[in-house]
């Protein structure tokens, strides 16, 4: 089974547990609209890419760490779009949760979808229960504080932010649970796979700072220009758009060269470089920086 087809079957079992006969209708709704159609599911596949490359010795619990960080990442989508954060009328090419279901449904579909991600990872874990307290403990280090997505999100409320500091938290510390959980997953030592994970997050931060500024919102399915127009922190606004796309290649490159020795690492690296030019065409914006010249 192809990793995306594998990633979209075990999001759609991890829904349906979910859902009964009975169940508030309007929530099991707003709970689909912000799962599927999904985007590139970047943060599955990687992590089913490292157990992979780990020998993915049970890939029952590879893919419910992987649908469980992807399920995280959908909760943040969904509070993230809220009118309290970046009042984002769409996702993914269509109406954000809030939109189509309304805030209350889209507050309680993303504490769901939070939920959800634990519960599937936990029964993900009948053949390797071992396994399972270091791969909770990491996951949920990942989303919370101190330095998790949630932080991340706080420091937009903070009146001085260090940017990487933002970025890592806002962005890296789930891509780095997507690399060690899947190292985990497969029983190998994730601390080898925790840079990785850390520096790909922060190149894909960059990118988002990047696209914001010069991305089509019909293209990227979501609203653009929101990071200055809420005053956020962004590679783009403090380093300019130039000094923004060298950062974000500095990173890329330090993504590629920490992916440990093993035997998909050439695997690895070509996806880093696929997913770097998917993000940030190069021709495409070697052409929007003349234009501004």
């Amino acid at each position: 089974m192809k990793p995306l087809t594998r990633i979209e079957h075990s999001l759609a079992m991890a829904v349906s547990q979910g859902e009964a006969p009975g169940c508030p209708s309007k929530l099991a709704g707003a709970i689909r609209h912000a799962v599927f159609p999904g985007g590139a599911r970047v943060r599955p596949q990687l992590c089913l890419a490292v157990a992979a490359a780990c020998g993915d010795d049970d890939p029952e619990l590879s893919s419910a760490t992987a649908s469980a960080i992807e399920l995280l990442h959908c909760a943040s989508l969904v509070h993230d779009d809220l009118p309290c954060f970046d009042n984002a009328p769409t996702r993914r090419g269509r109406a954000s949760v809030h939109y189509a279901y309304g805030q209350s449904l889209a507050v309680l579909a993303g504490d769901a979808l939070i939920i959800l991600a634990f519960q599937t990872l936990t029964l993900g874990a009948v053949k390797s229960p071992l396994r399972l307290p270091a791969l909770l403990t990491m996951v949920a280090s990942s989303v919370g504080m101190p330095f998790g997505a949630v932080a991340g999100q706080a420091w937009e409320s903070e009146p001085r932010v260090n940017l990487r500091d933002y970025q890592r938290a806002k962005t890296g510390a789930l891509f780095a649970a997507a690399t060690m959980g899947g190292a985990q997953a497969a029983g190998s030592d994730p601390e080898i796979w925790r840079a990785f994970g850390d520096w790909l997050g922060e190149a894909y931060q960059a990118a988002d700072d990047i696209r914001d500024v010069t991305g089509d919102p019909s293209v990227l399915g979501k609203p653009t220009g929101r990071d200055l127009a809420l005053l956020r922190p962004s590679a783009a606004t403090e380093l300019g758009l130039e000094g923004a796309a060298q950062y974000f290649d500095q990173l890329v490159a330090r993504a590629i060269e920490s992916v440990p020795d093993c035997a998909g690492a050439e695997s690895l690296r070509a996806l880093v470089r696929h997913e770097a030019e998917r993000l940030v065409p190069k021709a495409e914006l070697a052409e929007r920086l003349r234009a501004a010249a």
